[in-house]
């Protein structure tokens, strides 16, 4: 599976920004799909997944202002992100993996990783 992040931008605090991931195929039955971030300097973290019968987990850091989705017919998966704070700065990464497609956790190991989308929130 391959995956492309797009949607990154610079935006003032209290904006938004929609990322996608945009996959070679879509296997959303059987795979937990997953949005992270990094910023310099820190380890990576989870910030939303949903997993193959379509649950979703937020970080708490996150929970209430992002949401994420799925457009089947288009391969796509979403990241709204609303009310965006300066330490949402980072570079988002979408991954998929299937070894653990509902129970899966952001401390799985994950197969499929897009590039990455470079998200800066100014104050």
């Amino acid at each position: 599976v391959e995956l492309v992040e797009s949607g990154g931008a610079s935006v003032q605090s209290g904006g938004s920004l929609r990322l996608s991931c945009q996959a070679s195929r879509f296997p959303s039955r059987t795979y937990c799909m997953t949005w992270f971030r990094q910023s310099p300097g820190k380890e990576r973290e989870g910030g939303a997944l949903i997993n193959a019968v379509r649950t979703t987990k937020y970080a708490n850091s996150v929970k209430g202002r992002f949401t994420i989705s799925q457009d089947i017919d288009k391969n796509t998966l979403y990241l709204q992100m609303n009310d965006l704070k300066p330490e949402d700065t980072a570079t988002y990464f979408c991954a998929f993996d299937s070894q653990k497609p509902v129970t899966c956790s952001w401390s799985d190991e994950y197969k499929y990783w897009g590039q990455g989308t470079q998200v800066t929130v100014s104050s």
